[in-house]
């Protein structure tokens, strides 16, 4: 009979769905329609949540609309699924939409609903539409679960609001959920942005009293956070405690304290820990090459770092734009500007393309070598390329231009740049003072005008 069939054809598309093949369930929803069957609210759902789980949300959002077409009604998981699919490609309104369609047809949205708008604000930085909806869902009566709670914690603790988060953390307990290990990681982090190492510990502390053992994140978060605030010898400590209570350090681990070592200066420490690290068969990524790239060129090590440089290649591994924009730096820091200028050039035919933090090191490169010219010239083409000059691309010229005592230009430059929103920073200041301090009419009229 024809029920048998529809069940048939939802078995089919359910197995489709769970094995990625999303497109033929599309095209057996079709079939279905063709076969005299009537695809029901559980196949469209299915297919639907399958497309957002893959990141296909036209196609989810064409699926809706067929499936209202049929005459079917959608129901909250179809809802949630296309939301949550919005969500994640931050169409945070069209989101917002769909979930007033949804309520305006009374649909009553869930704890998913919400978790997934939640998160698509909190991935916006927009934490306080993200508390708003956490205020409906309170007033609702909608049960939270541990994943909302994380959001929140997560949202707040990157915006530096961590007595906000120990908040909702509090509010959690009062609500019968109990904190996870991801709780108690999410708000040491905090913490340690903040460089309040004293505080992350005792969040270390209570985690473990709560039954909770520390996990490899657990270790590599206070480690990070010790780094930041150069107290190395702490970091290091933590890094031997780990293996002594059976824990591996993985990539994360070695990476951030091979950046700490050279963060204080311990170079050989630093290449020790990377021969161990490649030792212990941990993978070597391209941020652990970029770390130490980094640690090399900082200390003016041009010619080892780009030995390194080389190697990573050997390896495998492509270099991206942060690999170069470091090694263009040291290379004009070294004075080797004709070496930067080939690496700069380079890059098109790899892909890759220069950030406004590779046009700014070119531009001071070329200021420092009397350049100008060459410097104005790549200043301009940076827009032109689809890179928008920033606060310190103006900087960086105008300082060029002041130091050259090409003080035309630079009075052009900074006009541009206030007209665009942007203002002159300390040391640019401090040049224009020094140049006019001997001519009192045209400061005051410069100022006046700026």
């Amino acid at each position: 009979g024809l029920q048998t069939d529809s069940v048939t054809f939802n078995t089919l598309i359910n197995g489709l769905c769970i094995g990625d093949q999303l497109l033929q369930a599309v095209r057996l929803s079709d079939q279905m329609v063709e076969s005299g069957c009537k695809p029901d609210v559980f196949t469209y759902t299915t297919i639907v949540n399958g497309l957002s789980k893959i990141g296909k949300t036209d196609v989810a959002l064409k699926l809706l609309q067929k499936m209202k077409d049929r005459g079917l009604e959608p129901d909250v998981v179809t809802y949630s699924a296309i939301i949550d699919s919005l969500c994640k490609d931050k169409l945070i309104t069209d989101a917002f939409n769909v979930f007033s369609e949804m309520k305006n047809k009374g649909i009553l949205p869930n704890c998913i609903t919400y978790n997934c708008l939640i998160q698509g604000a909190c991935n916006l930085g927009q934490w306080k539409e993200a508390t708003r909806l956490w205020n409906e869902m309170v007033a609702m009566n909608i049960i939270h679960n541990v994943v909302t709670f994380n959001i929140l914690v997560d949202a707040l603790c990157k915006e530096g609001l961590v007595s906000d988060a120990e908040g909702v953390i509090d509010t959690m307990i009062q609500r019968g959920e109990q904190p996870n290990i991801f709780t108690y990681n999410t708000l040491m982090d905090g913490h340690c942005l903040r460089g309040e190492m004293d505080e992350a510990n005792k969040v270390l502390d209570l985690m473990i009293f709560k039954g909770i053992l520390p996990d490899v994140r657990s270790y590599s978060i206070l480690i990070n956070g010790y780094c930041k605030c150069r107290r190395i010898d702490e970091a290091m400590r933590l890094f031997d405690e780990m293996s002594q209570i059976g824990l591996i350090p993985n990539t994360v681990t070695y990476t951030t304290l091979i950046g700490g070592l050279y963060l204080v200066g311990r170079d050989v420490a630093a290449k020790e820990l990377f021969k161990e690290m490649s030792a212990s068969g941990q993978p070597v990524d391209v941020v652990t090459y970029s770390t130490i790239l980094d640690g090399l060129c900082n200390h003016g090590n041009l010619d080892e770092a780009l030995e390194l440089f080389q190697v990573m290649k050997d390896n495998g591994l492509i270099p991206n734009i942060v690999c170069y924009n470091i090694i263009i730096d040291c290379m004009c820091k070294s004075g080797r500007i004709e070496d930067a200028r080939e690496m700069f050039s380079s890059l098109p035919t790899k892909r890759l393309h220069p950030t406004v933090f590779t046009y700014n090191i070119m531009i001071n490169g070329m200021c420092k070598e009397g350049l100008l010219n060459e410097a104005h010239g790549m200043f301009r083409k940076m827009e032109d390329n689809g890179c928008l000059p920033d606060s310190c691309s103006y900087n960086t010229i105008i300082k060029g231009f002041l130091r050259n005592k090409d003080t035309s230009k630079a009075m052009q430059l900074l006009d541009e740049m206030v007209n665009r929103g942007f203002s002159a920073d300390a040391s640019t200041v401090e040049i224009i003072l020094n140049l006019f301090s001997s001519d009192a009419d045209l400061i005051r009229s410069f100022f006046y005008a700026h």
